[in-house]
Formats: C-alpha cells, structure tokens, sequence
C-alpha cells in the first residue's frame, strides 16, 4: 500500500489539472498563433509560466486504484500487476484468465 500523503498528493494534482486545463490550452493557442504580434506571444508565454506546475497533466502519475502502487500499472484495469493477478485468480475480472500448462 502507497503511503496516504503520494495517493493525496496526486488527487490534488488530477483536480489541479482538469481546472487550469481550459487556460493552458487558450494561452498555448496564443503562444503558436503566428497572426499575433511577438509580444503577445511572449505575454501568453509569461502567462504559462506563472501556472503552477502541479497543474500540467504530465505531473499526474498513474496509480492502482486498490492499493496506490504506482509501478507494473496496467492503464486497461486501472490495476498494479499484484492486485490484477489477486483478482484475477478470484474470477472478479470478467474475461480475464490465468494461464496454466
């Protein structure tokens, strides 16, 4: 299990990002708009640098949705490899398999 404040941190960051979204967006039209005259691109440049960071979608780290594990994620179901084989051996997974020769 993740510790508490990672999976936190990273729900912070999910809402942060979905918030300056429309705003990042219109200042990065401005910044590559070639009709515009250079320093209002370079305004809308300043602009985007005065954004906190935590609210670009890069900084959002894929996580488990059980257990916080942010490494072996599986974007499909949302899972680390462990809780996707637990699962899967339970039958909870509809269509998934455990392979056996």
């Amino acid at each position: 299990m993740a510790k508490l404040s990672s999976i936190n941190k990273n729900e912070r960051r999910r809402k942060l990002a979905l918030k300056t979204q429309p705003k990042i967006e219109k200042l990065k039209a401005q910044a590559n708009d070639k009709s515009l005259d250079e320093t209002e691109r370079l305004i809308a440049r300043l602009k985007m640098a005065e954004l906190p960071r935590n609210g670009n979608k890069t900084r959002i780290r894929n996580r488990c949705e059980l257990t916080g594990r942010p490494r072996a994620y599986y974007r499909k179901f949302r899972l680390s490899r462990i809780m996707l084989r637990e699962l899967g051996n339970k039958g909870l997974i509809p269509g998934l398999t455990k392979s056996s020769w």
